[in-house]
């Protein structure tokens, strides 16, 4: 890495405008910037921003799929000190207003295809003056950055100014505004590219979704190394192969993607043969699936990675030497090692004290990637960053004498499902207003495709009628789809302890009989 460095987003691109002014930064539905042409338009973005009032401390918005737009309003609005909060798209519109009124945003960025959407429920949209429209026939977006005077020189911002907000559903069911600072992001930049260097003529494959750490915090890795980046608006196999063509030779993937390439047979496997890396996470990667990758792309890297939004993306890795060492077999079931910077605790949840190798309990991380904390939600920052600067993660696992780890379960009730975060009580606060349900339990069963799929199981009431795509369908008014179960057991009664606690453990375990894992 060169040796000058920026603790700011915007400061990082200023150098690279500076050094490698002409050459390539950015591609995005065949539309290219070099460094020096997109440091302007971003200049150019602050200051249409700063016009319209946006300064330390405020927050504009992006709803959208992937787009390049959204990158560019997040350094923009870094750069004035500001933040960007990225909510996902496909959430329905009483998520989105929650979402968009508890990040206090003032501007709204918003996608041609979701701009009907916005104005259903524009009029609840709380602090929000101003929306506007990115893309389509009515374009607002390149008017508006034409707008503004190119802010020069770059306000002062400290790098422990938040400059990103991404939403991670808690167990409650609202949603909570993962702070992410300047500093969080390029300590986990550096902290990646020590361990996996990018070379002169690496271009990163960006297809993930931008609303996810994935996709925003693994495009900001590649800036910040003054790397080519092409944008995929999707991370379907025409997206992903047109990337690929145009020169993208590094990516990050979830695993349903990895099986949709291989299942798609020769012609789309010889496309995918051009990456020299292969990134996986956010989602379980089944040790069959694993397997038919590697065969597949002998000569390609594999990275699998474990993650947290709140620690502004990957914590351990597993490296390629491990993937293609048959010594190493047991260890392909792992997470891999932390990442420089970070560290690591195995805790019983209960009594707090530290376990020994081998033993599971719950992880713990400390790192200067962890975020400074929730959204005016001080409670349950209290909860998940503890005395000493500990973020306590909610998974359960172990680690081996290698120090490799090994993650066992979840003591969040969460479900992980093509790399979206399905918190279960989120689903079951959604079906036991249905007037036919008593009881239910969500849990996570193994899926093929996705890793895990969202599972009901529900009592139904003395007099209670309804069937399986009745109350799939009831679901799916009321939360995004992904959160929907995908399939609903109507049974007689739930298994409980001595308590009355609900056994979910037993409900997942005929599921997950014969599985590596049972996440």
């Amino acid at each position: 890495m060169p040796a000058s460095h920026s603790s700011t987003l915007v400061g990082r691109l200023e150098h690279w405008a500076q050094t490698i002014p002409d050459s390539p930064a950015v591609q995005y539905l065949g539309r290219a910037h070099s460094w020096r042409e997109w440091y302007d338009r971003i200049r150019h973005l602050a200051g249409a921003l700063a016009a319209a009032g946006i300064g330390a401390g405020d927050t504009v918005a992006f709803v959208d799929k992937n787009n390049l737009a959204c990158v560019e309003v997040t350094y923009a609005a870094s750069a004035l000190g500001a933040a960007n909060a990225i909510p996902n798209f496909r959430l329905a519109g009483d998520e989105l207003t929650y979402i968009l009124r508890d990040s206090n945003a003032k501007i709204l960025f918003v996608g041609a295809e979701f701009a009907e959407m916005i104005a259903s429920i524009r009029d609840r949209l709380g602090t929000v003056t101003q929306v506007i429209v990115v893309g389509g026939d009515g374009d607002e977006f390149e008017s508006f950055l034409g707008s503004g005077d190119p802010v020069r020189p770059l306000p002062d911002v400290e790098p422990d100014t938040t400059a990103l907000l991404l939403y991670s559903s808690g167990t409650t069911g609202r949603p909570k505004g993962v702070q992410l600072t300047h500093h969080n992001l390029t300590a986990h930049a550096e902290a990646m590219l020590s361990i996996l260097p990018f070379h002169d003529q690496d271009c990163l494959l960006v297809a993930m979704p931008l609303f996810h750490v994935g996709g925003t915090c693994y495009a900001i890795i590649g800036i910040h190394d003054g790397r080519r980046c092409i944008f995929t608006r999707e991370a379907d196999a025409q997206s992903l192969f047109g990337g690929i063509a145009a020169g993208a030779n590094v990516a990050f993937l979830v695993p349903p993607v990895i099986s949709g390439v291989l299942a798609a047979g020769e012609q789309a496997i010889a496309a995918l043969s051009r990456l020299k890396r292969i990134t996986y996470g956010a989602a379980p990667m089944p040790l069959p699936l694993l397997r038919a990758a590697l065969a597949a792309w002998p000569d390609s890297e594999f990275v699998q990675v474990y993650g947290m939004t709140e620690l502004a993306g990957v914590i351990t890795a597993l490296m390629p030497e491990v993937h293609r060492d048959p010594s190493q077999e047991r260890r392909m079931a792992s997470a891999g090692t932390p990442i420089p910077g970070i560290e690591m605790r195995i805790v019983d949840p209960v009594g707090e004290a530290d376990l020994p190798v081998g033993c599971v309990g719950e992880l713990w991380w400390r790192s200067a990637q962890t975020t400074p904390g929730y959204l005016g939600r001080p409670d349950a920052t209290a909860e998940a960053i503890v005395e000493g600067g500990w973020l306590r993660s909610g998974d359960m696992g172990r680690v081996d004498e290698g120090g490799f780890v090994f993650i066992e379960d979840r003591l969040k009730d969460m479900i992980i499902t093509g790399g979206e975060n399905v918190y279960c009580p989120e689903v079951e606060r959604v079906l036991i207003e249905h007037p036919a349900v008593a009881e239910v339990a969500v849990i996570g069963v193994p899926d093929e495709k996705w890793g895990e799929a969202v599972k009901a199981v529900v009592v139904l009431t003395p007099d209670g009628s309804v069937g399986e795509d009745e109350l799939i369908e009831y679901a799916r008014t009321e939360i995004a789809k992904f959160k929907c179960p995908s399939s609903i057991d109507i049974v007689g009664h739930l298994p409980r302890n001595p308590t009355g606690k609900i056994l979910k453990r037993a409900l997942r375990e005929p599921y997950w009989d014969g599985h590596e894992r049972s996440i």
